[in-house]
């Protein structure tokens, strides 16, 4: 199975992580991370997302799966809000779950799989 890499200088690609990988059909987007207010952070990060996504010939119309990482589970309702605001119906799958300690000190972070 052929793999590309997807990555640009706003998003450039690490020795151990890229920001997406395609392969036939599929755009595989590795997590986005935001620091602060949990509504403006889940702004950013699916911002960040809708560009990578884009970079890859993708858009968030395209996603079928997200899984939503909280540094604190009581920011919920709030991410839940800047989540359902900013993507659009009918929603993809989700997962959420609190994660003990996110890269960088950030409130949230989120990755999804989208249709190529």
């Amino acid at each position: 199975m052929s793999r590309e890499l997807v990555f640009s200088e706003k998003f450039p690609q690490k020795p151990h992580n890229c920001p997406a990988v395609k392969v036939p059909g599929l755009i595989f987007c590795a997590g986005q991370t935001a620091t602060g207010e949990i509504k403006q952070a889940t702004t950013t990060v699916l911002q960040n997302l809708k560009e990578v996504l884009e970079l890859g010939g993708s858009s968030l119309d395209k996603v079928v799966k997200y899984n939503v990482l909280l540094q604190d589970m009581g920011d919920f309702a709030a991410m839940n809000e800047a989540y359902i605001a900013f993507l659009p119906k009918p929603m993809p799958a989700r997962t959420c779950i609190q994660a003990g300690c996110l890269p960088g000190g950030s409130t949230i972070e989120i990755e999804c799989i989208a249709q190529a």
